[in-house]
């Protein structure tokens, strides 16, 4: 069990906010990450592995212009499948990955390009003009490898999120609930 996913499952429940997951080339590997945590069940909504590129467009909402145009790895893409996937399962947090794991190129980008994004409830808030962050990843390794390091990266792109956004009282609550530390 990733400490990552333990870290994300805690602070959701601790603000009594929800996550849920968008996922291509991980194929619900995130979503296996935060299940296996026990009381998962208080913040995870639930995922869509969205692995065709149709699926994107139809599930997440994914503009057909924008997949059209630039294929299925790019950032934007990666920005409205978080958005999507919180929209269509209704909760606060949405996370998204999408990439090239291999053996081969895809859409023009090549293995290890991977793109990961979290959505959540105040970014526009803090001047974000679509309320999401992106991070581009260029992955060494075998398939295997890439795919672990995109579920790594995702899970630490939302805790770094959670954790900036936490108030002196939630830390201070998160601190008593767990045992001060």
């Amino acid at each position: 069990m990733s400490s990552t996913a333990v870290d994300v499952v805690r602070l959701l429940t601790v603000r009594g906010e929800t996550l849920a997951v968008a996922e291509s080339l991980t194929g619900g590997m995130v979503a296996a990450a935060l299940t296996a945590v026990p009381g998962a069940s208080k913040a995870f909504r639930g995922s869509v592995t969205a692995y065709a590129t149709e699926l994107k467009q139809e599930l997440l909402g994914v503009e057909g212009e924008l997949l059209a145009a630039r294929g299925a790895v790019d950032p934007q893409v990666a920005a409205q499948m978080a958005a999507g996937v919180r929209t269509a399962l209704g909760a606060d947090w949405g996370i998204a990955t999408t990439g090239v794991a291999g053996p081969d190129p895809q859409d023009g980008q090549p293995v290890g390009t991977v793109f990961v994004a979290v959505e959540g409830p105040r970014g526009a808030e803090r001047g974000c003009a679509d309320g999401g962050k992106v991070e581009a990843l260029r992955l060494n390794g075998d398939r295997a490898e890439i795919r672990m390091e995109s579920v790594r990266s995702v899970l630490a792109l939302l805790l770094r999120e959670l954790a900036s956004e936490q108030t002196g009282n939630e830390r201070a609550q998160d601190t008593e609930r767990n045992g001060g530390f």
